[in-house]
């Protein structure tokens, strides 16, 4: 194996680094042609349960695009079932639940989850990748309390999470029993991801934008607060993420939490002004990645600029990659990145 590359580690701690590390979300998969090809044989829950492909599809991103980090292949939802949850990823639709949570006797019903007998394969799939192939730190990841409380209780994606907002408001000792739960089963999943070699995670809250500031700091934010806290004996670097979630990221800051992710709405620059210090990692549009090169370059150099000005920054999208970009895109852009952050930094000395 050649010599392990930790830049995005240390970038993580705001430590001096060569160069910007990058990685995309989604980098694994409907972008690349090669899972396409596996995709009409397998389904995700099916490439999940088969750690040697699972492994080649989260380790293909490195390969192809030279980044600086894996993200784990799987899903958010890949958890639930063993609390009860009875979920399928349906193609063109995401995560459905034929068993919503709608009452509070129905989170009593929920299990306890334990990873070694619920999700074997995921951790097989993480001690193949970091023992034998990677030569950068995998992430490994979980969904946030809120947004998996928001597909259990619609039962499935939602545009304006009406269900789960009315549960939270109208039955609160029911959510935050929920929120217990459901931290209970992100920190012993995310224990054992560690323990098996992930060398970072991300929790991603991807809707909890939907919600004002204030409600986030009365539901969301203790369970948030209890999560990190927990994990933090872990030591490695922990990264949050969602989207449209602008108005919550001093909430985000406040937190025990080394990274602050942030969209393509909030440039760096202003992050940094409305008093984020942490290390950030973003946050490229990802509809740009389908513009003219110039266009890429140009943004791609300001968002890398404005991480420059205070150690700890990550480059990465404000979201995940589209099945249409090209993946020559993502390459070039990855070396692009790497280059003109070198050259920034070592202008410095």
């Amino acid at each position: 194996m050649k010599n392990f590359n930790d830049t995005l580690l240390r970038a993580a701690k705001g430590e001096a680094v060569d160069h910007t590390p990058v990685w995309y979300m989604r980098q694994a998969g409907r972008s690349q042609p090669e899972y396409r090809k596996i995709k009409e044989k397998y389904s995700l829950e099916e490439i999940t349960h088969q750690p040697e492909l699972c492994a080649y599809v989260t380790h293909l991103p490195v390969q192809n695009y030279g980044v600086d980090a894996a993200i784990l292949y799987k899903d958010i939802v890949t958890p639930l079932p063993g609390m009860g949850i009875d979920v399928k990823i349906e193609a063109g639709i995401g995560p459905v639940i034929s068993n919503p949570i709608r009452s509070a006797a129905d989170v009593d019903k929920l299990r306890i989850f334990n990873p070694e007998e619920h999700v074997p394969f995921v951790l097989d799939t993480i001690k193949l990748l970091t023992e034998e192939q990677l030569d950068v730190p995998l992430i490994g990841f979980a969904g946030a309390p809120f947004t998996l409380a928001s597909y259990i209780i619609e039962g499935g994606p939602s545009k304006n999470y009406a269900k789960t907002k009315s549960f939270m408001v109208s039955e609160p000792q029911a959510w935050f029993k929920l929120m217990d739960k459901l931290a209970d089963m992100i920190v012993v999943d995310l224990k054992a991801q560690i323990k098996a070699g992930a060398k970072a995670y991300q929790i991603f809250d991807s809707w909890v934008g939907a919600l004002s500031h204030e409600d986030y700091q009365i539901f969301i934010k203790p369970v948030m607060t209890r999560i990190f806290t927990e994990l933090k004996d872990e030591n490695v670097p922990s990264i949050i993420f969602g989207v449209g979630a602008s108005h919550l990221v001093m909430d985000w800051h406040e937190l025990p939490v080394d990274v602050v992710g942030l969209d393509w709405r909030l440039p760096i620059k202003q992050a940094r002004q409305m008093g984020v210090t942490k290390p950030v990692q973003g946050n490229l549009d990802p509809t740009l990645l389908l513009a003219d090169w110039s266009v890429i370059e140009a943004r791609a150099k300001d968002i890398i600029d404005q991480g420059l000005e205070i150690p700890g920054h990550i480059f990465n999208l404000g979201h995940g990659v589209f099945p249409s970009v090209d993946p020559d895109v993502l390459k070039r852009l990855t070396a692009f990145v790497h280059e003109y952050s070198a050259s920034k930094i070592s202008n410095r000395f």
